[in-house]
């Protein structure tokens, strides 16, 4: 499981489309990722080919697995950092060598260096027309010529804490920005956030193996906190100077997004800090002037960045706008006067989608036909399917239909795209499509269905209170005996960033633990996502008390349904909001004999300012709510064997938690197990230490329920 590659083999990384639509390139590794070429598949005819040899890759895009500082190591795979990056032509990439840019010409097969700075040079970007190629440089902007000669600096603050162009830790993680500087259409202008971060507490990264320990900290806003201070700038890119934009007065205001509408004028997002207002701008490039060309407010709810953005489309002056406003996520298209876009608002043409379903994402548009391509879970919360619709508002298709869960990546004309598959017994599968049309099989994953025997969960349905429905999946032992009842073990997430139950194959974990005479559980309560507005929002300013009536009201109806399953042999186990659950669940019920709680947070307080403001509120409004969600001040109602983990090189979910933790279950005079895993982040990854934790696991539930 563990072991590169996993159970199902390596899979194609880095996939990109080429500018002209034509190649749909990724990077092929082996197993332990020694070797690795750069292959393209042509869009027309479906035929595979090697665009970058492994001799060529292996200096030009070494394994980001191989990196060995653990941080940087999680930032590349997490963030799915680009290794390479298509120019304009179609014909010349530029590789991302460990922060050293390599132009590499496609036609004659060679490469040259393109920077050799001491500091690395990151998110590298081609003018629109090839001419120059942009990049950040500790904090800064930089502009070359492609030919590779007289670079600019074009942005020159020497602080640590001032960022142009760059992305800090927050911004990166729960608004999802990848960067933060784009081009004007014309080569000539690059809009930049410009972050200050001089008011924004540290957390201190000890590593104590070493025999002088180091420590580095890391700019980290908790609840309450301030967060960076942030502004738009613009650049010309012949020369360094920086005109400011000014958008409103709100210092605590957020900018998620932003871009250009065309030559000269910018558009972007300004976001409240409760997070239930955002307004969309329009600004002059040249003069600085602003208007509010839109609001979307969502009183009682909150603005979601997870699944859509706004698109703005090339062609025509329109732009595709996701809502929550009639209570599930749809899109809507706005139209507005392109020649003069601060003139008047933004006029709403029509709604595209509408329905009991969750637009999850916008994936593409072929606006010569008129057409948008997104992803949804029309029909079954527990499937992702890949859809389009006119925009028109007719002609709504589903594009993909077998039982499971599909992604998709769209080339720039949205004529073809990448679709990856995988359902309950069926391993991932890679294909290239045409826009509504046949697919060619690309890259088929080691079928880990049959080759390790792992069996589908039984999907099951269950009522919360209000009478919403719960959905849940339960994996029995292969060979249950007749007589005696079997221990069930219920592994959770139940926050606001992930779905348990999808249709999607069992995670060969659960299938060890099958084997081993357990039943597995897990049942998305109310506040996942996949859901109307109503169900994720149920859990605002309240984390932890409906997630866990959820759960145990899904448990009564199971123990109802499988009267096999021993009600008093139960554990529960999770990972982060997981972990958090776990305790939760084990200091505000009796339930739980036992329980595996992995890099939890354990106070909300603790935890970054954007991500928890959005659900929990603001500190100075909603202080009690915190107290009552605050686990440590439970320690003394600890029911069951808990083991704890945690990584102490946790970036996301600082060690801090587990420490106050620790200290409030020995002031309570609680015993428990304790693990902890020096210098790991938050996925606690690697062979050596993910096979050592969950054989911890294994055993802790061997011991406890048998």
């Amino acid at each position: 499981m563990f072991a590169p590659g996993g159970l199902t083999g390596r899979g194609p990384e880095n996939m990109e489309w080429s500018p002209d639509g034509t190649k749909f390139s990724y990077i092929q590794r082996d197993e332990e990722g020694e070797h690795g070429e750069l292959w393209y598949v042509d869009a027309a005819t479906g035929e595979k080919k090697v665009l970058v040899s492994a001799a060529k890759l292996a200096s030009l895009a070494p394994d980001a697995n191989k990196v060995k500082d653990e941080r940087e190591r999680e930032r590349l795979t997490r963030y799915h950092v680009a290794a390479y990056l298509w120019a304009p032509d179609s014909k010349h990439l530029i590789f991302d060598s460990h922060g050293q840019l390599w132009l590499f010409d496609l036609a004659t097969g060679t490469a040259v260096q393109f920077t050799s700075a001491p500091d690395p040079s990151v998110d590298p970007k081609f003018s629109p027309d090839g001419s120059h190629v942009s990049y950040v440089r500790k904090h800064n902007l930089y502009v070359r010529p492609a030919s590779g000669e007289g670079e600019k600096q074009l942005t020159k603050d020497t602080g640590e804490n001032l960022f142009n162009g760059d992305i800090d830790w927050v911004y990166a993680e729960e608004l999802a920005v990848r960067s933060n500087y784009f081009w004007s259409p014309d080569s000539r202008q690059i809009v930049f956030l410009h972050m200050d971060e001089t008011k924004v507490p540290s957390y201190p990264l000890v590593n104590l193996s070493l025999t002088h320990p180091t420590v580095d900290n890391e700019k980290y806003p908790e609840v309450g906190d301030p967060n960076p201070s942030v502004k738009l700038g613009v650049v010309d890119a012949d020369r360094d100077k920086v005109r400011w934009i000014s958008l409103n007065s709100d210092e605590e205001a957020y900018i998620p997004r932003f871009g250009w509408v065309r030559d000269g004028v910018i558009w972007a997002e300004v976001l409240n800090r409760n997070q239930d207002k955002m307004d969309l701008y329009f600004v002059g490039a040249k003069s600085g002037k602003s208007r509010i060309v839109l609001t979307e407010t969502t009183p009682g709810a909150w603005i979601d960045f997870d699944h859509v953005e706004v698109r703005f489309l090339k062609s025509s002056d329109g732009f595709l706008w996701p809502s929550w406003r009639d209570g599930n996520m749809h899109l809507y298209l706005y139209s507005f006067d392109k020649r003069n876009p601060l003139a008047a608002d933004a006029k709403l043409e029509r709604q595209l989608t509408q329905g009991d379903f969750e637009v999850l994402g916008i994936e593409g548009v072929d606006e010569s036909a008129g057409a948008v391509f997104f992803s949804a879970n029309k029909g079954d919360p527990r499937q992702r399917h890949i859809f389009s619709v006119k925009l028109d508002g007719t002609g709504l298709q589903q594009l993909t239909h077998d039982e499971g869960v599909y992604s998709a990546q769209f080339s720039e004309d949205g004529k073809h795209y990448e679709q990856t598959f995988s359902g309950p017994l069926t391993a991932p599968r890679m294909s290239l499509c045409a826009g509504g049309g046949a697919c060619a099989l690309v890259w088929e994953a080691r079928d880990e269905v049959a080759e390790y025997g792992l069996r589908a969960p039984k999907f099951l349905e269950f009522k919360a209170e209000d009478g919403t429905t719960l959905y849940g999946r339960l994996l029995l032992p292969p060979d249950a005996a007749a007589s005696g009842k079997i221990p069930l073990i219920v592994h959770i997430y139940g926050g606001p960033a992930a779905q348990t139950v999808l249709k999607e194959p069992e995670d060969p974990f659960d299938e060890i633990l099958a084997r081993k005479s357990f039943a597995i559980f897990s049942v998305d309560n109310r506040g996942t996502p996949g859901r109307d507005r109503k169900f994720q929002t149920a859990i605002r300013h309240e984390f932890g008390v409906i997630e866990l009536k959820d759960q145990l009201i899904a448990l009564d109806q199971l123990f109802a349904q499988y009267p096999q399953l021993d009600k008093d042999r139960v554990a529960i186990w999770g990972w982060s909001n997981g972990g958090s659950m776990t305790l939760y669940a084990m200091t505000h019920s009796d339930r739980f004999r036992a329980g595996v709680s992995v890099a939890p947070v354990t106070d909300w307080v603790n935890y970054d300012s954007i991500y928890t403001e959005r659900y929990m509120g603001l500190l100075k409004e909603e202080a009690t709510s915190y107290t009552e969600s605050d686990m440590t001040k439970a320690a003394a109602n600890l029911h069951g064997a808990l083991l704890l983990a945690h990584g102490t090189g946790d970036d996301n979910v600082h060690f801090q938690n587990s420490s106050q933790m620790i200290d409030a279950l020995i002031q309570a005079g609680k015993q428990f197990r304790l693990m902890i895993y020096p210098n790991k982040t938050h996925g606690i990854s690697g062979s050596d230490a993910r096979e050592h934790l969950f054989h911890m696991i294994e055993d802790h539930f061997e011991r406890e329920l048998k």
